[in-house]
């Protein structure tokens, strides 16, 4: 794969003036100096795994070399995200667009006619049903790698948390918290399990990074993630996962019910038994973590395994570099 054609890759996060011209430039470093080094989000995750797949084979990419794009506008362009990006890129240039798009094609549902767009990619099979309505023909799923070599178990030190739970719990959270959170809470301290509470948004990816080895499963609470890179990184651990997956219609309030009212959604779109145990809501939830605890202290979860299948790094930059070469 040396030989052939650098991918043009872009990749960008907004980050406009707010005050007053290039006031940008400091807020910056303001924002290093208060809250340490940057912390990659979900979108810049996949770019940058995405990367590190590429490299793992060998495949040659620019990353933002927009002068070479403009130099040769006949050229594919992968813009990995965000959508901003697509006015840096030459109007004739044919575009290989996401996964870090928009949250509904409705933000922009002429743009198969205003861009060549070749493909768009989407991270799972539900958001590939739910855009394939405004964008029919265009949209094929593609959900990045995980490094399982860095989300690998480490057995080094002691298990000495039972429960870890991903709060993620976003729309209706006062409900949620008193019909989920609260009883499981009670449950965990009725069984005398161990318990640690990570609130999305409020940890650093590092800090998630150490508690793979210190917990021995994950309850994660998210209405529902169109890859869930996180609950994916704790499978790669070895760490085995409780999950709320209610299903029903998708809820983002900027477009549901009004706009939208599309279903069912997943929140958590690639699984499989190893992976641990799912309910649904407050009337399953409590049976089905004790089957999963039973499985748990069994040992009969292999989530790793799962991992390894199809989402490591170098496979999934495979798969890219195979659309990407049809969409040429």
């Amino acid at each position: 794969m040396s030989h052939r054609r650098p991918l043009n890759i872009f990749y960008e996060e907004p980050d406009p003036d707010r005050w007053f011209p290039l006031d940008r430039y400091p807020r910056r470093i303001v924002r290093r100096l208060v809250r340490g080094p940057a912390q990659p989000g979900g979108a810049e995750r996949v770019f940058l795994n995405l990367c590190a797949g590429l490299d793992q084979l060998g495949v040659p990419y620019r990353a933002n070399d927009y002068r070479h794009i403009r130099r040769y506008p006949d050229e594919l362009a992968c813009v990995v995200g965000k959508p901003f990006v697509l006015d840096k890129i030459p109007q004739q240039t044919p575009i290989l667009f996401g996964t870090s798009i928009y949250s509904h094609p409705l933000d922009n549902p002429e743009l198969p006619r205003q861009r060549p767009i070749r493909r768009v990619l989407v991270p799972c099979p539900w958001v590939r049903d739910m855009f394939a309505e405004v964008w029919p023909g265009r949209v094929q799923v593609w959900p990045v790698g995980i490094d399982t070599d860095r989300w690998a178990p480490d057995d080094t030190g002691e298990r000495d948390i039972d429960v870890l739970i991903y709060d993620k719990i976003f729309w209706q959270r006062e409900r949620r918290v008193k019909e989920l959170l609260e009883p499981l809470q009670a449950e965990f301290e009725r069984r005398g399990l161990r318990v640690k509470t990570l609130r999305y948004g409020s940890y650093r990816e590092d800090e998630l990074h150490e508690l793979r080895r210190r917990c021995r499963s994950m309850v994660y609470l998210s209405r529902h993630e169109t890859q869930g890179i996180a609950a994916q990184q704790m499978l790669a651990s070895g760490v085995p996962l409780f999950v709320w997956d209610e299903g029903g219609l998708w809820q983002d309030p900027k477009y549901a019910p009004h706009l939208v009212k599309f279903g069912p959604v997943s929140s958590m779109p690639f699984w499989d038994d190893r992976c641990g145990t799912k309910f649904v809501g407050a009337d399953d939830m409590i049976d089905a973590f004790d089957r999963f605890w039973r499985g748990v202290e069994a040992g009969t979860f292999s989530p790793r395994a799962y991992m390894l299948e199809d989402f490591t790094l170098a496979k999934r930059a495979a798969a890219y570099v195979e659309i990407a070469d049809r969409s040429a």
